[in-house]
Parts: C-alpha cells; sequence; structure tokens
C-alpha cells in the first residue's frame, strides 16, 4: 500500500483527530490539552467541557461517591468496517449535499460513529479525543435505565409496571413519587413540579443536593406537589429516572451497575468496562453518568437495532426482552399525549426513550450537550454522537437543527424517511 494511502487509512480509522480545526477549540481548552474539571466544575464550565466529558467516571468526588464498574463481555461483538466512508450528505434549509466534514466543521461533535448492519460505515473524532476513551452519557443513560426495568420485568423482579413505587422501594412511602406508578415515571408522567433548566439554580440542582445529602428517597420528601394527575402529560424531570433507581434496587436487591453487569453490558458484548457515577450510598446517579467507549455505545445501539438480541450470536438470545423495548420505544403504543409533536413540539416519549417523528419506528437515546444514539430498526442502522456543545438544550444552538438534519441524511443514504 503506498505510503499516502496507508497514512490515510490509519488516521480514519485509530481514532486520530480530523484534520481540519473542530469548533471553537480554544474556548473548549485546546491551549491547556483539554483539561479536565473538578467536581464542582466539570458540568457547567466550558472550558473543561471535552476533557471532563472523557474522564467524568474519575473525577474525584463527585455525588460524594465513586463509579461503579459494569465489566466488559469476555466475547466482544465485532465491529467489522468499510474500508472507505460512503458518500453521506445532507440537507440544511436551501444547502444540498453538505458532507460529513461539513457536519463536523459546523458542530462541536467530540466522537461520530455510524453503523449499518453491525458493520462501521463512519468513525470519527474530534478535539483530540480517540476510540480509548470513555465519553459521558449525560441523560443517554435514563434509557438504560428504562432496558433494566424491562429486564427485571421479564425476570419477575417487577410484577407490574403499574406497580406503585413504594412498593419496591419503601422509603418512598408517603412520597409523591412513592405514589406513582413504575408506568408513569418511565414516561415521566407522575405529574410533579420539577423545572430543569440546567442553570445551577433550579429543582434540577435542588434534587441533586439532597439526593447528595440523604439519598433519593430521602430527596423524594421535598417533592409535594402536582401540577396534573400522575400519567395525564409529559414532563421531564431527571429525579423520576433516580427514583426508577431507587425502585430497582428494591426490587433486585443490588445496585444498578451490577445488575446490568452481566444483564445488559456484557450481554451485548462490550469491549471495555463502563463506568457509572453513585452517590455515597452506592445507587447510581441514574438520570446521567454513565461512561463508556464511542464503540460499546454503537454496540448497544446494534442490539436496540436488533430488537434486544446480539446479531452476531447463532441463537438470537434476548439480551432486551423484545415486547418490552418496542413498547417502550414505538410511539404508536404510547397514549396521545406522549407521541411525537405531542409530548413535545417534535419529539414524542416512551419508556425513558425519544421517539420520532416518522411513520416507522426510530428511537433516540439523548444526553444534554448534544450526546445521542439514534436507532432506525428497519434499516439496521445507528448513529452515535457525543459532543460539547455550548448549551445544555441541543436546541438553544444550531446543533438541535442540524443534528436531526444529519441524521434524516444518513437514513436517506441507506433507505428512506
Amino acid at each position: 500500500m503506498p505510503y499516502a494511502r496507508a497514512l490515510a487509512f490509519l488516521l480514519l480509522w485509530t481514532g486520530a483527530a480530523c484534520a481540519a480545526p473542530a469548533p471553537d477549540e480554544d474556548k473548549l481548552g485546546k491551549p491547556l490539552g483539554y483539561p479536565v474539571g473538578t467536581a464542582k466544575s466539570w458540568f457547567y464550565d466550558e472550558s473543561v467541557r471535552v476533557g471532563s466529558f472523557t474522564a467524568q467516571g474519575e473525577i474525584p468526588g463527585i455525588f460524594g461517591g465513586k463509579a461503579n464498574v459494569l465489566p466488559a463481555s469476555g466475547a466482544p461483538m465485532p465491529l467489522p468496517r468499510l474500508e472507505q466512508e460512503p458518500p453521506i450528505r445532507w440537507t440544511l434549509d436551501m444547502r444540498r449535499k453538505l458532507s460529513i466534514d461539513d457536519y463536523l466543521a459546523r458542530q462541536r461533535i467530540m466522537g461520530l460513529l455510524i453503523i449499518k448492519d453491525g458493520v462501521i460505515q463512519v468513525e470519527r473524532y474530534q478535539y483530540d479525543r480517540t476510540a480509548q476513551q470513555r465519553f459521558v452519557s449525560n441523560s443517554m443513560a435514563k434509557s438504560l435505565v428504562s432496558l433494566a426495568v424491562g429486564i427485571a420485568l421479564g425476570e419477575g423482579k417487577i410484577a407490574s409496571l403499574d406497580d406503585r413505587a413504594d412498593k419496591y422501594a419503601p422509603g418512598l412511602s408517603g412520597t409523591l413519587y412513592g405514589e406513582t406508578t413504575i408506568r408513569n415515571l418511565l414516561r415521566m408522567a407522575s405529574g410533579a413540579h420539577f423545572e430543569e433548566r440546567y442553570d445551577g439554580k433550579d429543582d434540577l440542582e435542588r434534587w441533586a443536593r439532597a439526593v447528595i445529602g440523604g439519598g433519593v428517597e430521602q430527596a423524594a420528601k421535598a417533592i409535594t406537589t402536582r401540577d396534573a394527575p400522575q400519567g395525564a402529560r409529559f414532563s421531564y424531570a431527571s429525579a423520576e429516572t433516580e427514583v426508577l433507581a431507587a425502585v430497582l434496587r428494591g426490587a433486585t436487591g443490588g445496585n444498578l451497575s451490577d445488575y446490568l453487569g452481566t444483564r445488559l453490558w456484557q450481554a451485548i458484548g462490550a469491549e471495555t468496562p463502563a463506568l457509572w457515577r453513585a452517590d455515597r450510598t452506592g445507587l447510581e446517579r441514574a438520570a446521567g453518568n454513565f461512561n463508556a467507549t464511542l464503540r460499546d455505545y454503537g454496540r448497544l445501539g446494534v442490539v436496540l437495532a436488533n430488537d434486544g438480541a446480539r446479531p452476531d450470536d447463532p441463537a438470537r438470545t434476548q439480551v432486551i426482552p423484545n415486547s418490552y423495548l418496542v413498547e417502550a420505544t414505538d410511539w404508536r403504543q404510547a397514549p396521545p399525549a406522549f407521541r411525537p409533536l405531542a409530548a413535545t413540539p417534535y419529539y414524542g416519549y416512551g419508556y425513558q426513550f425519544w421517539t420520532f417523528p416518522s411513520e416507522k419506528r426510530r428511537f433516540a437515546l439523548l444526553g444534554v450537550y448534544g450526546q445521542m444514539i439514534v436507532v432506525d430498526p428497519q434499516l439496521k442502522l445507528v448513529m452515535v454522537q457525543t459532543a460539547a456543545n455550548a448549551t445544555a438544550k441541543a436546541g438553544g444552538t444550531s446543533l438541535g437543527k442540524e443534528a436531526d438534519a444529519f441524521w434524516r441524511g444518513v437514513v436517506e443514504h441507506y433507505g428512506k424517511w
């Protein structure tokens, strides 16, 4: 192989950064080598965002606890790769035939991975990130909690999604969240008043301080007001995912990492151990705080795209119960208030998964600052993106609109939207 061609191939597939400068490198810490923040600064300070988002599992003192470990598989799922990227194109407003390079030049993407039929089509990194680093999930972790509920339901550890939370977490007795059903917690439909603005002054911040001080059950005592009856409407509240983590601890007798370590992380064929930050009680801060490599997020996406089974398993053993996964991710199975264009002006909301306004079943795991895994089961197509957006909500910049346009271009390269 000629030297120039060999070098190009090496840069493409060993996780080297793109040659062109990434957006806002100086703001994100490049002059200082992308420093890692502290327990107080890692989430809000953009000058340490890139470094912190690839080291969150190791930062001392976060939440007053440690990181729980989900071990790697002894038989990782193979992820073969194309030798040449496909010419994916996407449209933004009146601009057509934009490229992958255009997307990376416009957005603060740390890692981008596209997998079709279990084969890597695209793998790119920016900001000196590599394939070996773990990227923080932010709220993509909520979907993992949902999968734990589905597995526990399949094993009979949870009898019904219509059971109240305090049946499994007695410490929630007498609280609004304790009276809420598991199904309504999954749909973020407790009706509780909870404002989540990511400004350090909202209910999310007050909830976090309460959990750090006394655990989830204690924090739940401070949530006392319902804006609507439970089950009536979608209202995003990270506290409801953490209540589900307490429910799962009561139902399974252990923490999420122990429960999902063998049942999910090893079962999907993860190549690298994952880390999940916990509070001082050992319970994961389950609304986020999961850390994994881009490729292992991709392996999870491949299993989701195959309706809960590993495609490389000849027995096609269900890692995730199929009926639960479809119910969690198909907007047709949700009440009208939780469907696309109703739950929000764009997305619908299933069981801790976001659903797309499309005729075909497509769904996403989303996290603040631009983290996402998007899945098209019919096409067996997965896109993973890790990012360091300027605002927590992707709609606060052009990222929300452009990520959707780019994903539509990916889908249309392989099929039809």
